[in-house]
């Protein structure tokens, strides 16, 4: 094992005890071209989860005291006060509240529909380029899994090439670290965006709950003055 180590320094020009280093970037670009739509991919990941995380903690944002509001006016009838109230609050939950106020005085089961028709359409946009970052997370990884193909197909040209002669490592060495590079690049962006996926679908259905929830307790008030 020390002869080979020592053949390996002495063939990349380094004295005794000397150890070679290359920078991050410089690792990357070892990767060849297909770094760069791995690249892209890890780009489009961070814009997509920044931008539903904000979303989405924007949508789970709820006043404590905005469903007694809405109560405390129903019950006054002071519904228009109510409505009022829902377009002044930026949030799901307003606005499946105010298109259920707006239905009061028509059968139960329309309003319990016109309220889950918007709760669909906010979760829709909830959930909004999820579907996107769940192909990022298994394309980004096949993508590498081609480089390594190439690279590996590169490194055993070489090796044809020399038709019994001497084996170049430099020429090697090319191949060789497309093949890996792009492997490791391809799946750490596969694996950051699966999970972040799975951590966003877990806080969409924390505000579905909360959608729920705040819809029930809505359609309870309105039961109320029948009993």
């Amino acid at each position: 094992m020390n002869v080979l180590l020592l053949q390996v320094t002495d063939s990349l020009g380094l004295a005794s005890g000397e150890t070679a280093s290359i920078s991050l970037f410089e690792l990357l670009a070892k990767g060849g071209w297909f770094m760069l739509p791995i690249l892209i991919l890890s780009i489009l990941a961070v814009y997509i989860f920044i931008d539903r995380f904000l979303a989405i903690k924007k949508a789970k944002k709820v006043d404590q005291d905005f469903m007694q509001s809405v109560k405390d006016y129903v019950i006054g009838g002071n519904v228009d006060g109510a409505i009022m109230l829902c377009q002044t609050t930026d949030t799901s939950i307003a606005r499946m509240i105010e298109k259920g106020l707006k239905r009061i005085g028509r059968p139960l089961p329309t309003i319990e529909a016109a309220i889950e028709n918007i709760g669909k359409l906010e979760l829709l946009q909830l959930e909004k380029r999820l579907p996107a970052l769940a192909t990022i997370a298994g394309v980004a990884p096949m993508i590498g899994f081609l480089g390594t193909v190439t690279g590996m197909i590169r490194a055993f040209f070489q090796l044809s090439i020399v038709a019994g002669g001497e084996i170049d490592p430099a020429k090697l060495s090319a191949g060789i670290y497309e093949a890996l590079v792009t492997t490791a690049a391809g799946l750490a962006v596969g694996i950051i965006a699966y999970v972040g996926y799975n951590y966003l679908v877990a806080q969409v259905e924390k505000v579905v709950f909360k959608m729920e929830a705040s819809s029930v307790e809505f359609l309870d008030l309105l039961q109320e003055p029948a009993k």
